[in-house]
């Protein structure tokens, strides 16, 4: 069959640059410049203008390179960075766009790059989420939808040493256990003075029997239930990597256990205020799909389009109203670079914005 070889003669220069990029991905991945069929001609073009839609803008090269020395990025070969400049791009500009539109009152809360700059949506969500509801969900009884306490009209456990510095999940679905992890160390601190941060780690290595999935997913009360029957290392004796290992639990070294725990009523945002302010820090599931999410900087996260399809797994640590809008002072674990020092003030009382009610569970020691 007659072989078809494109020529760059007289293209428009984007696409020269392009046709480049290809004999540079023939280079890595060994395909052949000359196609040996017309079915193909389609395919190639197909990529030829994509790559050259992808050019980069040569005005942010200065800034391009100062956001990957600030985040330490680095890339394999060149038709990878093309793609990951792209996608920074794309992302650069949604960040743009927002905060003109928070300038002139559309949003209450702005945007601003962070080391996830160079990622997708999609991709964010399959590498940083990981909640896992369970299909037979047992509820223990919690009565914080009935009782009548007077409380404070803001809160922040912080303040109070009750919450432990954010940390770096990594490309790891492990939220459900940094969610756990937060409540226990909550709890520990409440009931004997010493506030120590725990190893969720323990949790992703050694609850797979308990229900949950290791770097692929769980939920917190599974891992409650493992506290409680097990017990639970700190976070010194069993130090977090990021990967699900064979478990590595010591019975001596344990900090804490937790005797049971409870779950509140399903999607009642009273009945979970009630909850922080009076026993603490409570683990939640939200939705963190949506992309305005990854790159929240800071004011009240309201959007819209978030739902209940819940997929992230975060903690709790307060409330207040700021501006005239009320939220929920969320600790995430995507480390400091992420939102407002790593945590994020959602939208409360706006018919359960996020899903942030539906599954709020506490452990009790």
């Amino acid at each position: 069959m007659e072989g078809y070889e494109m020529s760059i003669i007289s293209q428009p220069r984007g696409v020269q640059r392009a046709w480049q990029y290809i004999k540079t991905l023939r280079r890595h991945l060994h395909f052949p410049l000359v196609i040996p069929s017309e079915m193909f001609r389609s395919l190639i073009f197909t990529i030829i203008c994509g790559l050259a839609a992808a050019v980069a803008n040569s005005e942010l090269d200065q800034h391009w390179e100062l956001w990957k020395k600030m985040h330490n990025k680095t890339y394999s070969h060149q038709i990878e960075e093309l793609g990951r400049r792209r996608i920074w791009e794309s992302n650069l500009e949604m960040i743009n766009v927002h905060n003109l539109e928070t300038s002139m009152g559309l949003h209450t809360y702005e945007l601003a790059m962070n080391h996830l700059g160079d990622l997708t949506t999609e991709e964010i969500t399959s590498m940083l989420t990981g909640i896992v509801v369970p299909s037979d969900l047992e509820k223990s009884p919690s009565n914080f939808d009935r009782i009548n306490i007077s409380l404070p009209p803001a809160l922040d456990w912080r303040d109070k040493g009750l919450v432990t510095d954010v940390k770096m999940q990594g490309s790891c679905g492990s939220c459900w256990a940094f969610s756990a992890v937060g409540a226990l160390e909550g709890q520990l601190k409440k009931s004997t003075g010493v506030l120590m941060s725990l190893s969720p780690q323990n949790l992703v290595d050694c609850s797979l029997n308990y229900g949950n999935h290791g770097c692929n997913g769980g939920f917190m009360t599974y891992a409650f239930q493992y506290v409680k029957e097990k017990g639970i290392n700190s976070d010194v004796a069993y130090p977090y990597i990021g990967r699900c290992g064979q478990c590595k639990y010591k019975p001596e070294y344990r900090a804490t256990n937790c005797k049971s725990y409870a779950m509140l009523p399903k999607g009642n945002e009273s009945a979970l205020k009630k909850a922080v302010a009076k026993i603490g820090p409570i683990s939640v599931a939200i939705d963190a799909s949506r992309p305005n999410f990854a790159f929240y900087h800071h004011g009240v996260y309201k959007d819209h389009t978030c739902t209940h399809h819940v997929n992230h797994g975060v903690l709790v640590v307060g409330y207040g109203r700021e501006r005239g809008h009320d939220y929920w002072l969320v600790k995430n674990s995507w480390g400091t670079r992420y939102g407002d020092e790593g945590y994020i003030k959602m939208a409360r009382n706006r018919h359960n914005q996020c899903g942030i009610a539906l599954y709020a569970s506490y452990p009790i020691m």
